[in-house]
């Protein structure tokens, strides 16, 4: 799969990783299907969360009360301590066979630090979650993830920006969200409404 790499694994777990832009202002999108090339499959995970700060300690952002073409043109050195760190919480992995099969699942190793990150292309996105399969890893992050239903709505609505999302697949997921929050119907009806606004 050709991908342009944007990032690199700074720390690694079995089910997260954490990883550092190579330039502080390119960075992936609240719930962006991201991917690590490793031998023999593709591993994708969900970006939940994101933090641009200073690389120095002992370095902080100072207010200028300038606009970021003034600082660049006067002060274009306080840019270079700056960086743009994101977790990452997998949710399957594609094998490189000749099926290329999906799977919803962890994957048996952690990723190597030092691995390049890239975004999934819209291809492999609208594959990857044409199945609601994945909202059982989400779901078992709930400990960790800051805010799973903020994060399905970012999936959502980049699903439907990109023209993949039709009534099944909203059915589809409405029918697992619901059964992974124990038929919570009121949390599943306030649910639903964001998403018609979201989308």
């Amino acid at each position: 799969m050709n991908m342009t790499h944007f990032a690199e694994v700074i720390e690694s777990h079995l089910d997260h990783y954490t990883a550092q832009c190579w330039q502080w202002d390119n960075f992936p999108s609240f719930g962006n299907l991201v991917c690590v090339e490793e031998e023999g499959r593709t591993v994708l995970g969900v970006v939940t969360t994101i933090a641009t700060g200073s690389m120095d300690p002992t370095r902080t952002p100072y207010p200028y009360q300038k606009t970021e073409a003034e600082l660049r043109a006067e002060q274009p050195q306080i840019f270079e301590f700056l960086r743009t760190i994101f977790t990452v919480t997998i949710v399957g992995y594609r094998t490189h066979t000749s099926t290329n099969k999906l799977y919803y699942r962890l994957p048996p190793t952690p990723r190597k630090v030092h691995a390049f990150v890239g975004n999934a292309d819209a291809v492999l996105a609208a594959q990857f979650f044409a199945q609601p399969d994945y909202l059982h890893l989400l779901f078992a992050c709930t400990n960790t993830l800051a805010n799973v239903d903020e994060l399905l709505l970012a999936i959502m609505h980049r699903h439907h920006a990109n023209g993949h999302l039709e009534q099944a697949h909203i059915d589809a997921f409405c029918n697992t969200f619901a059964l992974l929050t124990g038929n919570d119907y009121r949390r599943l009806k306030l649910f639903l409404k964001r998403i018609e606004t979201a989308i």
